[in-house]
Parts: structure tokens; sequence; C-alpha cells
């Protein structure tokens, strides 16, 4: 039997949707609540047992109670051993903390486990010495390369763990940045550790690389293809502007404001709304046409899901395949290396159908097609 460690910070990831810019502290927490932001890990760690649904023979969950791990696994068909259970509903990090040490002590193959960067410290700092550990993407920073790509890619790792494949194992980084200088629009990634993974190219991201400064005349061209898109659709249409220094140089071009790590609205080409959390955009773009502008982040290529959760599946399926416009500079996508970008909206529908190739505006007048997992 393979000893499968399980450790979900239910909490993980609350703030995305709610336009927080992540989920640490009990006040963001409890603001993020009141904006009506769901939990969302418990979720997508369901969506990683289901695809080990088959595999249950093969495998012992040992994880903590309650939504820290035994409930998502006995959702899915699973008896699992219980180790312990949080003192409140309220979890905290020192919670996976002592789920973390827990489940090493009883010497599971894998420490799977739920969260975002904040997580992966705290799994991180309650390690003592090697132990193969691999996260379920679910929260709203993902610098840290130590998570699948998806909650199903995790599953393909551990099916060929169980298959005998011969997966070797590398260390990742732990990084994470302070979300108060985050919101003050600064990004600050610290290094805090490495930790041993799965070397599964396919399914497991790489560490974000932290931003640069792009080439100035390609952002330009970029924004100045764009500028006219914005200028040729209808005055009553909305451009939802994600995320990122490349939409920013498409903002800084129109002369309008920029949220630099959020969601801003455009209509007839000037801001009508900045920094809006997920029901927001939903009600602003009721019964118009939709357009979103996104990039993808640096040397991971996600696409959806990774810090863009304000963009709701509802928002994307309201604007279509044919309205999500890509923009990136060629040097960017180089960074890849091939490998396809990323989309992990949360809604697996959704994701097959973004799947393919998509147009990517890496000048004026100029697109590369690329693929799209």
């Amino acid at each position: 039997m393979f000893r499968l460690g399980l450790v979900i910070n239910p909490l993980a990831g609350l703030g995305g949707p709610a336009a927080l810019k992540g989920s640490d502290g009990a006040d963001v927490v409890r603001e993020a609540q009141r904006r009506g932001a769901q939990a969302r890990a418990g979720d997508r760690t369901r969506r990683c047992l289901a695809a080990l649904a088959e595999r249950q023979q093969q495998l012992r969950i040992l994880t903590w109670g309650g939504a820290m791990g035994a409930d998502a696994a006995r959702a899915e068909g699973f008896e699992p051993e219980i180790l312990g259970s949080a003192a409140s509903t309220a979890t905290t990090a020192e919670d996976t903390r002592a789920a973390v040490r827990a489940l090493a002590a009883a010497d599971v193959d894998l420490l799977l486990f739920a969260g975002g960067d904040g997580t992966a410290r705290d799994v991180c700092s309650a390690l003592e010495g090697p132990r193969p550990v691999l996260g379920i993407p679910a929260g709203v920073k993902m610098h840290s390369g130590v998570y699948a790509v998806t909650p199903e890619a995790a599953a393909k790792v551990i099916c060929q763990l169980l298959d005998g494949a011969l997966v070797a194992l590398d260390t990742g980084e732990v990084r994470d940045i302070d979300e108060s200088e985050l919101r003050a629009g600064r990004v600050n990634s610290r290094y805090f550790g490495e930790l041993q993974i799965p070397a599964e190219p396919r399914w497991v991201q790489h560490t974000k690389i932290g931003g640069r400064e792009s080439e100035p005349l390609v952002l330009e061209e970029i924004a100045a293809e764009i500028a006219e898109r914005i200028a040729a659709t209808s005055s009553g249409s909305y451009w939802v502007v994600g995320p990122g220094s490349t939409t920013a140089a498409v903002m800084e071009h129109l002369g309008q404001p920029n949220t630099l790590l959020g969601v801003d609205l455009l209509q007839g080409g000037s801001c009508v709304a900045s920094d809006l959390d997920a029901r927001e955009l939903i009600a602003r773009t009721e019964g118009a046409e939709v357009w979103i502008l996104i990039t993808f982040i640096g040397g991971q290529g996600h696409l959806l899901g990774r810090g863009n959760q304000q963009l709701s599946p509802e928002l994307l399926r309201r604007a279509g395949r044919d309205r999500l416009v890509v923009v990136a500079t060629r040097s960017k996508l180089a960074e890849l290396e091939g490998r396809p970008l990323q989309v992990d909206s949360g809604d697996a529908e959704l994701d097959r159908d973004l799947a393919g190739y998509l147009p990517v505006i890496t000048g004026y007048s100029d697109r590369v097609l690329y693929p799209v997992a």
C-alpha cells in the first residue's frame, strides 16, 4: 500500500476571487468571506482524489480531521486514517504545521498538501529532513516550485508512483511575498527554503520568475495593437484587463489608471472601475459584450487560475474563447522552452474547452499560435 499523507489548508485561495491579493491573516479571511468568497482548497483536493478513485486498493490515506483532509477523502470514497484534528474550524498555520509533523512521523511515502505559498512555507518549516511532497494548487500566490500544475496533474504524478515509474526526486524552491507590499503594488518575492518534489516537468510547475523590465518598444507595439482593437469594438463593450506588467503597458498607452496586481474594467477605452473582485465583474458586465485581456506568469506559463482568480468561469464563458486576448513578448514565450500555457480556472470542462492553440499577440500586427494545456 502506498502511504499518502494529505493536508488541506481550508482557507487557502479565499482572497483571490475577492481581489484581496492573498488570504494570509484572519482579517483578510473575514473580509473575503464578507465579500462572498468561497473556500476552494477542499474542492480542488477532491478533484485530485476523484482522479485517484480507481486506485483506492493501492492507496492508504493518512490525514487530519474535518476540512483539513478527512472530509475531502471521504467524499471521494476513501476511508482515511485520521491522525488528529484542528481545535477550531478557523484553522491556523500552526494546525498545518502540526498535521505535517504528525504525517512525517507516520512515515508517509508522499505528503500531498493543498494551499498556496503561505501553506508551502508552513510545510517547509515543519519538516525536518527530506520528505517527498507535492502541492495541489489552491492559493492566490503561487510563486513556489512545489506545486502540480493542476489538481488532476497531481493525481497523474501519484499514478506514476503507483505504477512503479522511475520518477526522480528534485528540489523545488519555496518562495512567498509580503501581502501588504503586494497590495501596495510592490512584488517582493523571498526565498524560504526547499522541498523535495517529484521531478516531473509535465505535471509540476516551475518557480515563478520575478518581474523584470521588458523591451519598451515591444510593449509599446503590443499596446498600440490592443488600443486599435478596443477602438474597433462597440462603445457598449467591456474590456476586462487582467494583472501584469504587459497589460499595464496597454493601460499606460491608453492613459488610464491601472491596478498592476488587480483586474480593471474598460468601456470605450476609458477605465470605469478598478481592482474589481469576481462578483463585481459579473455584475458590471451583465448583458454586455465582454473581452478579456490577459498575459501569463513568466517562467511558469499559467494563464488562468494564478493571481487572476477574479476571472471566474462564468465571466470567461461570457467572453468566450474568441474574445480571450492573450498578450506577451516573444522573449517571455521563449522562457517557457516549449512548455504549453496552463489554464486552471476551477472548472474542468471550461479548461478542456480552452485547451488547444491560442493566438498570442507579440507586437503590432504580430502574433504566434501557442499551445494551451
